[in-house]
């Protein structure tokens, strides 16, 4: 028996509880824990964005949907800052009504993620480090209102922009000052830099594209202005009706003009030589012959009336009023049409006259010269017979479009402003400019008027025409009261175009009458119309 009990005890004590089992279920019920876990974690991220998505070019990776709104609606939200040169000027996007279409591209950056795969295999792909890596990235969706935005800038432009300051002048220098520069808002390209900050969350300030207008530059309108306050200075009433001025000038370059009592008609005078000169050389089949170039030089230099007339006789055919009625043609053909002569010049003495009909014109009829029936023209109809000329040497138009039939080449209309560049009165016109500056010009007088009208060249190539009648109702109006406001009107003429070297003082260089056309006229067999002045240094 005790025996038995013995092996009875010993089997007991030596059987074993079997734990593997229950260490298999453990790691099973852990991996069961750990892979609901997972999934708990990886449902909580699959509401949130995957990390490389965008949306409107913001990075909303890891933002649930409510979190990614709130980040589009602040920045997009946020006030854009204007700067108008130095002054700001603050935009809320509300105010133009702009709207974001949130709603539609986060159903777009949601749906970009559910289109990498089912739910399980994303979630195999969490499991095992595989996720998508693809960026995904959302364009922006909004709109604003085009009018409201339109209005706003307009808005802008009308509190902020500044006209140029207008230029002034000294009326006892004849000089000019310019004005304060201005600032103007380039509004069409405003709108496009604005509309781009309104769709860039990074792009919150705006520099506007402003435009300085430049007040330095002086109008021509000024040029008038001082003229007109000149004469006023000078107590000579440009337009009263015992006192006219008349002033036509033109800037060569721009066509710019001037015009002051420009249509109304004077005694041409000896102006009307200047288109004694261009019918002259329209008749002429050869280049001048020594005595015809002497006899243009005795006609517009020297201003010699019998060499006028003979002129004329020569383009009648011997019959001198058909000669008249040619320069007057060519006269209205070249555009002035106010301008005319119906009679020889006179000479003095017992001369029989004689007339032709005179065209029918229509000048400023509000004033009344008491312009010669027979010899009119206005500073208007100078000014285009001397614009024509240059043109025509110039441009190969002018007079050369005028009669496109060969009566005129570039050379004719050069030989014609050369052969009036001799003309050194040294007063009136060529008084207001400086000595040596190149005038090509013909002047004129009787008791009553005095005129004077040509190009001048300034050194800085701003070349110009400059047209001048003054008249009074008198019995004689001196020289000495008419040349000054002439050669006043020329200065500043000459100070507007060449403000670089202004005369701010009349010269006092000038002689008390004019030089004597013996001075300047080259003599016979020494008129060289291509070098007008090659007599003098014995060339031919």
């Amino acid at each position: 028996m005790t025996t038995s009990l013995s092996g009875l005890g010993t089997r007991r004590k030596n059987r074993r509880i079997n734990i593997l089992p229950i260490f298999s279920w453990l790691f099973i019920a852990l991996a069961v824990g750990l892979l609901l876990l997972e999934l708990v974690r990886f449902s909580q991220q699959a509401e949130r964005f995957a990390a490389d998505v965008t949306v409107a070019r913001l990075p909303v990776g890891g933002l649930t949907s409510l979190d990614a709104a709130s980040l589009l609606e602040r920045s997009y939200a946020a006030p854009i800052t204007l700067w108008y040169q130095d002054s700001p000027i603050i935009l809320d996007p509300a105010a133009i009504g702009f709207r974001l279409n949130r709603e539609v591209m986060l159903a777009e950056a949601r749906t970009g993620g559910d289109a990498q795969g089912a739910f399980w295999i994303r979630f195999f792909n969490y499991l095992t480090g595989q996720q998508a890596t693809d960026t995904i990235s959302v364009p922006l969706s909004a709109d604003f209102q085009q009018n409201a935005l339109r209005q706003f800038v307009a808005e802008i432009a009308r509190r902020y922009d500044r006209p140029p300051g207008a230029a002034g002048y000294d009326v006892a220098t004849l000089t000019f000052r310019p004005g304060s520069p201005g600032y103007e808002l380039n509004t069409e390209e405003a709108e496009a830099i604005i509309e781009s900050a309104l769709y860039n969350p990074s792009q919150r300030e705006v520099t506007l594209p402003v435009t300085s207008t430049d007040g330095s530059r002086i109008g021509i309108g000024t040029l008038r202005d001082l003229i007109i306050a000149y004469l006023d200075s000078e107590g000579f009433v440009y337009d009263g009706q015992s006192t006219v001025a008349s002033v036509f000038i033109m800037d060569l370059e721009t066509g710019e003009e001037v015009n002051i009592n420009s249509d109304v008609a004077f005694s041409a005078a000896s102006t009307i030589k200047t288109g004694i000169l261009i019918d002259y050389f329209r008749e002429l089949l050869f280049a001048p012959s020594d005595d015809e170039a002497f006899l243009m030089a005795q006609s517009l230099l020297c201003s010699n009336n019998s060499s006028s007339n003979l002129i004329m006789q020569i383009i009648g055919g011997d019959d001198i009023f058909s000669g008249i009625a040619s320069v007057t043609d060519t006269l209205q053909e070249t555009g002035a049409r106010n301008s005319y002569i119906s009679a020889p010049l006179y000479l003095g003495g017992d001369q029989v006259l004689g007339s032709i009909a005179a065209p029918t014109t229509s000048p400023n009829s509000a004033f009344n010269t008491g312009a010669d029936p027979f010899n009119q023209t206005t500073t208007e109809d100078l000014g285009s017979v001397f614009n024509m000329i240059y043109d025509c040497a110039n441009y190969g138009s002018g007079l050369m479009i005028a009669y496109p039939d060969g009566e005129f080449t570039s050379q004719e209309c050069s030989q014609m402003l050369e052969l009036m560049s001799a003309n050194d009165l040294e007063r009136l016109l060529q008084g207001g400019i400086p000595e040596d500056v190149r005038i090509s010009h013909k002047n004129g007088w009787l008791e009553n008027v005095h005129g004077d009208a040509g190009i001048v060249f300034p050194p800085n190539g701003n070349n110009y025409i400059i047209a001048v009648f003054v008249w009074e109702n008198a019995e004689f109006f001196s020289f000495t009261r008419a040349w000054p406001l002439i050669e006043g009107i020329s200065r500043a003429a000459w100070n507007y175009f060449s403000a670089e070297t202004p005369l701010i003082a009349p010269r006092s260089d000038l002689p008390e009458t004019a030089v004597e056309c013996s001075v300047f006229a080259p003599p016979y067999g020494e008129v060289n119309l291509n070098d007008i002045n090659a007599w003098r240094s014995g060339g031919s």
